[in-house]
């Protein structure tokens, strides 16, 4: 397919639940999915980096840098005063009040930096967020501080969580939502390209989470002014016990990866003219 444009298909969330990282496996050993991403605080890490792992040099595997779901590694006295990371509300609430604690937030960030490249052997072929909080106000300026320093030479590629507002609304889904995270997130972008950092270009995969809505419909809605180098980011994978009560995303990651094994899932890129591929093989 040597006409076809291409773009990077992540799959966030590995080592949430044995079950997502169940699905997320599927989805790389079927070559449907060009990146995934772990959750190195979550007790299930390290039973799954080896298997993880057997997918270097096929797809990219990175960190899914976390501060909204379970247990840090770090102790955190003022983020996770009683052991928990705080939801997604509390965060953005710090941040947006500039009351996030920074330095907490810069060792858990290296702690999970350490947990992917002491299991894997290397470092993240990427870095994103749980939830984004890494572009989020209070937290995007640890990884401006944390991120060259640990990463001098060879840097993992960062995710940009905030399109146009012309593609947005050119997909005509899941409008608001996208459009509130460009808007929180909006100076990430320059402001670790600045630092040498290389990152998408064009942003999608917004959904409502709903195991009955028409998933299909939504993929081929972010493949619509997909910019250069077009990231679209996928919750699969298979519910488990765990995950009922842990996540927003439930029944529908059962239903996504149903849709990323289905023959639609290639019709509709070949409708668009695209294919999923790893972000180094992206037109720059």
């Amino acid at each position: 397919m040597p006409n076809l444009a291409r773009f990077v298909l992540t799959a966030d969330d590995y080592a949430l639940t044995p079950g997502v990282s169940a699905g997320i496996l599927d989805l790389l050993e079927a070559g449907r999915i060009a990146a995934a991403g772990a959750m190195t605080n979550r007790p299930h890490w390290r039973s799954g980096a080896a298997v993880f792992g057997q997918f270097s040099g096929a797809a990219d595997l990175g960190l899914h840098f976390n501060l909204t779901c379970g247990i840090p590694l770090t102790r955190m006295k003022r983020l996770a005063p009683a052991g928990e990371l705080p939801k997604l509300p509390a965060l953005l609430r710090g941040g947006v009040a500039g009351l996030l604690p920074s330095a907490e937030i810069a060792a858990e960030l290296e702690a999970q930096i350490d947990a992917f490249e002491q299991a894997m052997g290397r470092p993240p072929d990427f870095i994103d967020g749980h939830q984004h909080v890494h572009a989020l106000p209070g937290v995007r300026s640890v990884l401006a501080e944390v991120l060259p320093r640990r990463f001098a030479q060879a840097k993992p590629y960062l995710r940009d969580p905030a399109d146009r507002f012309a593609s947005i609304r050119a997909r005509g889904r899941h409008e608001a939502k996208a459009a509130l995270l460009a808007s929180l997130a909006r100076p990430f972008a320059p402001r670790m390209q600045a630092l040498g950092f290389a990152l998408n270009d064009g942003f999608s995969g917004y959904s409502r989470f709903d195991a009955k809505a028409d998933y299909a419909g939504d993929f081929a809605s972010y493949l619509v002014a997909p910019g250069a180098r077009l990231l679209i980011m996928c919750h699969p994978g298979f519910v488990d016990d765990e995950l009922l009560g842990l996540d927003p995303a439930t029944e529908s990651r059962e239903v996504e990866m149903t849709f990323f094994l289905s023959s639609r899932f290639t019709e509709i890129c070949a409708a668009a003219g695209m294919r999923p591929s790893r972000f180094s093989e992206l037109s720059s």
